[in-house]
């Protein structure tokens, strides 16, 4: 039984709870002030009485000692002995006004005859009801016992709990009714808190674009409240950053599987096609076959250097421990020379231009990948303009960081096109083929190559001119910008 009562105690709602746990507390606090008043006040009337019955008593004693009895008639229902008490027994004198059941007075007699105080006593007295009896000694071996009832006391004290029952029971009810609203009010920022987690839980996703607002600033909960308020606007500000960075995440993967697919199907199906040419050569041409098997071969080349700038790119998604980089005190402009002389050899039609300032530029920096950044934005400023477009590298160096830009003076990108120029597979003309155009991926291996050395490349123009810029942070360490 106790504890099916505690188990629908706890599936009580938080407010519920609270407010009968401030009725329960309420109850015992109002029953403890309630005791201790009622004894006192019981206590401080009995005390009044045993002062009245000891003046009462006082002239009682006279009358006594004069008269041998008391003639002087107490208090409406009270009583006056009058005892002669030697060796232990005590003998009544009369006339005494005395109950018929005297044996409580008779007792208390006799002790007195033992005491050399005076002596106070509650006792009741046959079906009388209770009794404040008082015995003082009126001369040697005389003894008055006098009883007062307590019937008045009773009926005051039980008067005072029938007030203190109605007051308090009151008092609690209000106290229960006026504290579940105020709970309820106080709480109601966590019942909106927990409708809208509901609503997320349920798959409700719109409802984390809601935020919690408070009535007066929060005031109604308290500070605690407003401090929840503001973190759980806070997490849900964050899931809502952590749902959109994840749909676009799957957008892009989505966009990248289908771009790759894509890319992969067109050189198969030509390793395929020349495959079949190369067999019907061997049987019938001999004299084709080594025109198809490098074409055979170019192709494999190519798909193979796909498949590396996939692998580099989702080696640097990753984030791997172990990156893809292996850095080591370079000399930039060296590197840049390099890559010049190369493109110079493959790209006899395109002049090009390069500009150093004569200064030696160090770095650390994986120098092969950097090469291939370099090597990238030459090739592609090569594909994308008419043979004799004039191409210009410039390496500059600073305190903080080191620039090389890379121009060219072709017709130029849309700025339309400028913000997804780095995306994988993207290309500003649709139509080019692939063979002169490329895969799409050599932009974007080289932005994720520049950024996993802590740097950052950008692309800026106008028709006529086109500058790539590839900013690299100087006397850093490119795995710590990892």
């Amino acid at each position: 039984m106790i504890r099916r009562g505690w188990r629908a105690y706890r599936g009580l709602r938080l407010g519920t709870r609270l407010a009968l746990g401030l009725g329960v507390l309420s109850l015992v606090v109002f029953a403890v002030v309630g005791t201790v008043l009622t004894a006192y006040m019981r206590d401080y009337l009995e005390r009044q009485l045993a002062d009245q019955m000891k003046l009462v008593q006082i002239v009682q004693s006279k009358d006594a000692a004069a008269h041998g009895t008391v003639r002087r008639k107490p208090y409406y229902g009270w009583y006056t002995a009058v005892y002669d008490v030697s060796a232990g027994s005590a003998d009544l004198r009369t006339p005494a006004e005395v109950p018929a059941d005297s044996r409580a007075l008779t007792d208390l007699a006799r002790t007195m005859a033992r005491s050399e105080e005076d002596l106070t006593r509650t006792v009741r007295i046959g079906g009388h009801g209770p009794y404040l009896l008082r015995a003082c000694e009126v001369e040697p071996g005389v003894v008055l016992v006098s009883a007062a009832p307590l019937g008045d006391v009773e009926d005051t004290v039980d008067r005072l709990v029938t007030v203190q029952v109605v007051a308090f029971g009151l008092a609690l009810l209000a106290l229960v009714v006026l504290g579940r609203r105020m709970l309820r009010r106080g709480l109601k920022p966590l019942s909106d808190m927990a409708s809208t987690a509901h609503g997320i839980a349920s798959h409700d996703l719109t409802e984390s674009a809601a935020r919690l607002t408070l009535r007066d600033g929060g005031r109604d909960g308290g500070q605690e409240v407003a401090e929840l308020r503001t973190a759980f606007n806070t997490m849900l500000e964050h899931i809502d950053a952590s749902l959109a960075v994840r749909a676009e995440a799957e957008r892009r993967l989505r966009r990248f599987v289908a771009d790759a697919s894509h890319e992969l199907r067109t050189p198969l199906m030509s390793v395929r096609g020349y495959a079949d040419l190369f067999q019907y050569a061997a049987a019938n041409e001999p004299a084709e076959r080594e025109r198809h098997l490098a074409r055979l071969r170019a192709e494999a080349a190519r798909m193979g250097v796909l498949l590396d700038d996939l692998l580099l790119l989702a080696r640097l998604d990753a984030d791997e421990v172990e990156a893809p980089l292996r850095c080591r005190e370079t000399d930039l402009t060296e590197l840049v020379r390099q890559a010049a002389d190369a493109f110079r050899a493959g790209r006899p039609d395109h002049p090009l231009t390069v500009r150093t300032g004569g200064a030696v530029v160090k770095l650390r920096l994986d120098p092969q990948r950097i090469r291939q950044v370099i090597d990238n934005l030459l090739t592609n400023a090569a594909v994308h303009t008419p043979p004799g477009t004039a191409v210009t590298v410039t390496v500059s160096g600073g305190a903080d960081a080191a620039r090389v830009a890379v121009a060219d003076a072709g017709p130029g990108i849309p700025a339309a096109d400028r913000e997804r120029i780095f995306d994988r597979f993207y290309r500003v003309d649709k139509a080019r083929s692939r063979d002169r155009g490329g895969s799409g991926l050599g932009l974007s291996v080289a932005a994720s190559l520049v950024r996993a050395h802590g740097g950052t490349v950008e692309v800026d123009g106008e028709p006529g001119a086109t500058v790539f810029t590839v900013t690299l942070p100087a006397a850093r360490d490119a795995s710590a910008a990892r």
